[in-house]
C-alpha cells in the first residue's frame, strides 16, 4: 500500500438531538461537546498520525462549507466537498472513491470516519485504522472495524464475524440492524460486535462492487463520473452498508477495542465527558450541590443544580432546556412541537 491512506470524514446531518445547542446553521459536528474545540477538529487531530490533510477529504452539507474550512484552516479548500443534496452514505463514499481515483489512482487506500465520535483511546484509534487499512490493501477485501460491546446496546447495529482470514481479521457473516435490548445481549453473548461505521477499502475496490451490487448508485455512476450536481441527482439513497456491505462477499472484519462511543444523545456524554466525584458531566460555568449524575451544558452564563439527580440541563443562546437523561434520547418528538421562532433560534 501507499505510504500513507486516504481519509473520508463524513461531516453532513443537523444531530437534532442536540438541540437546543446544535442547529442547521452549527451542527453536532461543529459543537465543542468533548474538549474546547469542535468535534470534527477533535476527530482531525485524531487523524493527523494516519493521513496527511492532502489525503482528508470532508464530505458535508453546501451550507456548512464555509464553516469547516473556517474550523480546518490546514485542510486544502477543495479537500471540503459539498453534497448538492443527501443521498445516504453510499453515494457520498462512491464520489469520493471517485475524487481519489482521479488524484491518486484505484489502488489507493481509503479510510472513512465520522466527524462526531469519541474516542477514548486515541492510539488504539489509530492502530484499528491502520491495521483495517493494511489489510484492505493486502486482501483486495472491503474491511471494516467491528467494535468490541461493551454492554448490549440496542441503539446499534451489530456484525457477526465469520470465518477466519488472518489473525483477528475475519470474514463477516452477516450484518445485524438495531435489535431488541434482548436480542442485542444475545447477539453480545454470541461474540458479535458494534457496527462502528468505520471502513476501509481501495477506492478501486469499491467502485468495482458499487458497479456489480449497488444499482442504486451505481447507474449515476456510469451516467455522470465527473459531474458531482448530476451524479447527485441521479443516485437514489441508500447507506454503504445495505446497498454494498451486505451484498458483497468480500467484506472482512477487525475487532476495535479502543472506547469508541457515536455520541447520539445528551446522555450519551455522561459516559465520554469527564465526571466530577458524584458522576455529574458539566461543561462550562456549573455550580452543583447534593447533584448526583447529571449533564450540563453551560454557554455564556452560569447553571446551578442543587438537590437534583440524572437531569440533562442544557442553557445557550437564550434557551434553556431541563429534562431527564431518560427522556434526553428523544427530543425529536419535543422540536416537533416547538414553534419555528424557539426551534431554529
Amino acid at each position: 500500500m501507499r505510504d500513507a491512506p486516504w481519509t473520508v470524514v463524513l461531516a453532513g446531518g443537523v444531530g437534532s438531538r442536540f438541540w437546543p445547542l446544535s442547529t442547521p446553521a452549527r451542527p453536532k459536528q461543529l459543537l465543542p461537546l468533548l474538549s474546547a474545540q469542535s468535534m470534527l477538529r477533535d476527530t482531525m487531530d485524531r487523524l493527523a498520525a494516519v493521513s496527511p490533510p492532502q489525503q482528508t477529504l470532508i464530505l458535508t452539507n453546501a451550507s456548512l462549507v464555509e464553516a469547516i474550512r473556517r474550523d480546518l484552516p490546514q485542510l486544502p479548500p477543495e479537500n471540503v466537498i459539498a453534497e448538492p443534496r443527501p443521498a445516504g452514505t453510499a453515494a457520498a463514499l462512491t464520489w469520493a472513491a471517485l475524487e481519489i481515483v482521479r488524484r491518486d489512482g484505484p489502488g489507493a487506500v481509503m479510510l472513512s470516519v465520522h466527524a462526531d465520535w469519541a474516542i477514548a483511546d486515541v492510539a488504539g484509534f489509530r492502530q484499528a485504522l491502520i491495521a483495517a487499512a493494511a489489510a484492505a490493501a493486502r486482501e483486495r477485501a472491503l474491511v471494516t472495524v467491528g467494535i468490541v460491546p461493551r454492554h448490549p446496546d440496542p441503539g446499534l447495529g451489530y456484525i457477526e464475524p465469520g470465518d477466519q482470514v488472518l489473525g483477528p481479521l475475519r470474514r463477516v457473516k452477516r450484518f445485524i440492524e438495531k435489535p431488541t435490548r434482548e436480542r442485542a445481549a444475545e447477539l453480545v453473548n454470541a461474540g458479535c460486535l458494534w457496527n462502528s461505521g468505520i471502513f476501509a477499502w481501495c477506492a478501486g475496490d469499491l467502485l468495482d462492487e458499487v458497479a456489480a451490487h449497488c444499482p442504486e448508485v451505481a447507474d449515476a455512476v456510469a451516467k455522470h463520473p465527473r459531474a458531482m450536481d448530476a451524479f447527485f441527482e441521479a443516485a437514489r439513497p441508500i447507506a454503504i452498508d445495505v446497498g454494498v456491505l451486505e451484498r458483497s462477499d468480500r467484506v472482512m472484519v477487525i475487532p476495535g477495542n479502543f472506547g469508541w462511543s457515536d455520541v447520539g444523545t445528551w446522555t450519551a456524554l455522561r459516559d465520554v465527558r469527564e465526571r466530577d466525584a458524584d458522576g455529574n458531566a458539566p461543561h462550562g460555568t456549573v455550580l452543583m450541590r447534593d447533584a448526583r449524575g447529571n449533564v450540563v451544558h453551560a454557554e455564556g452564563t452560569t447553571v446551578v443544580l442543587y438537590g437534583v439527580d440524572d437531569l440533562v440541563v442544557v442553557s445557550t443562546n437564550g434557551v434553556t432546556l431541563v429534562t431527564t437523561v431518560d427522556r434526553a434520547t428523544d427530543l425529536k418528538a419535543l422540536l416537533d412541537t416547538l414553534p419555528a421562532a424557539v426551534r431554529e433560534r
